[in-house]
């Protein structure tokens, strides 16, 4: 079987590292707030390119984090609409939703899969105040037009950058272009820790003072409280992973690129998408989608030939249950997409006879 990420052969990579990291902090102990996660901070701000870098337990909470400090600094009030792509995983929406804010779900493009300008005004009303643009599968959700129209009509603009580290737009990184930008380290991201964990990066000092005391029991001074927060902590050896592996991302996402070149070059079936293949040098490459209208029928055709491949996502924000206010709506791109999007097997670890089985059994799918 080709695994669709096998985590474990990606883990032995830093083994030793890993091994040593995590003897080094618990000798050390301290366990919480100390120096692995403060030179994670500092490391990962310098990678993104921000002045700030806040850690957290993980990206939803990153991503609430930013929402509720823009509340508490009067930016955003409850009942203010943040403009989402439809089509992004459920964390996105629940960041919006738990904060009072209404989410506004806008269509994708159908061939980046990414949201569109032309989408964002349709939806736009006078309670508008932000856009969270989601860099989904890696890709890059940032347009130019997009932060021009963000500046001139007063709205913050958040980024997702969950799945998305070290993706670039121009020279800049994603989680550098906007007002704020969560990011996730679950394990099988493209930085993933062994357990859960997240960051907020920004180049705001006063939203990253206002994100760390939130993210500290709404705490700036031990047992004061000047903020409702919660407690949403990176630990220390989680700190010291990811300082490991940070060190060769750009590696790992080269990998990443020469998988989906590959793949570009040599999937041929007719019944089998490849949206966007055309802006390959702008993707990380967290995730290689592809599009299929008899998309369980392949996937099972997959599975059974040796193949595991992982659906993204089966059903949209808007139609799950407990979002039964939106689920009259109807957006025919994004439950398009829905119906017919199967993720192929993609990591760095990925042999040359992985990659040919997985185009040869792709391309025979009758």
């Amino acid at each position: 079987m080709v695994k669709f990420l096998d985590l474990q052969k990606i883990t032995a990579l830093y083994s030793d590292e890993i091994n040593r990291a995590i003897e080094r902090t618990t000798n050390g102990g301290w366990f919480l707030n100390g120096v692995e996660v403060q030179l994670f901070e500092k490391e990962y701000a310098h990678y993104i390119g921000t002045n700030r870098c806040v850690s957290c337990a993980n990206g939803l909470d990153a991503l609430w984090l930013i929402f509720r400090a823009y509340i508490e600094l009067g930016r955003l009030k409850p009942g203010d609409e943040v403009i989402v792509p439809a089509n992004t995983f459920i964390a996105t929406v629940l960041a919006i939703s738990e904060n009072g804010l209404i989410p506004v779900f806008a269509e994708p493009d159908g061939n980046s899969l990414q949201i569109s300008l032309s989408a964002v005004k349709s939806v736009m009303t006078p309670k508008t105040k932000a856009i969270c643009i989601v860099h989904l599968y890696g890709r890059c959700a940032f347009t130019p037009e997009l932060a021009d129209f963000c500046k001139t009509s007063g709205l913050l603009m958040v980024e997702d950058n969950a799945q998305a580290h070290g993706c670039r737009y121009g020279n800049s990184k994603t989680g550098s272009l906007g007002d704020a930008a969560g990011h996730s380290f679950y394990p099988g991201k493209i930085l993933g820790a062994l357990g859960d964990g997240g960051a907020v990066t920004t180049n705001d000092n006063e939203l990253a003072d206002v994100i760390r005391a939130l993210a500290n029991y709404g705490s700036e001074k031990k047992y004061y409280c000047g903020f409702k927060g919660k407690n949403s902590r990176l630990d220390e050896i989680q700190a010291a992973v990811l300082r490991i592996k940070l060190k060769s991302l750009e590696n790992d996402i080269a990998a990443r690129k020469r998988v989906a070149q590959f793949y570009v070059d040599n999937i041929t079936n007719p019944k089998v998408t490849l949206p966007g293949k055309e802006l390959l040098t702008d993707h990380v490459y967290h995730l290689f989608p592809v599009l299929c209208a008899e998309r369980d029928r392949l996937q099972k055709y997959l599975f059974e030939n040796g193949v595991e491949t992982v659906i993204h996502y089966p059903v949209p924000p808007h139609k799950q249950i407990c979002y039964q206010e939106y689920n009259s709506i109807s957006l025919p791109v994004t439950e398009r997409l829905a119906a017919q999007e199967l993720s192929l097997p993609m990591s760095p670890v990925l042999t040359e006879a992985e990659m040919n089985k997985v185009v040869e059994c792709v391309n025979s799918f009758e």
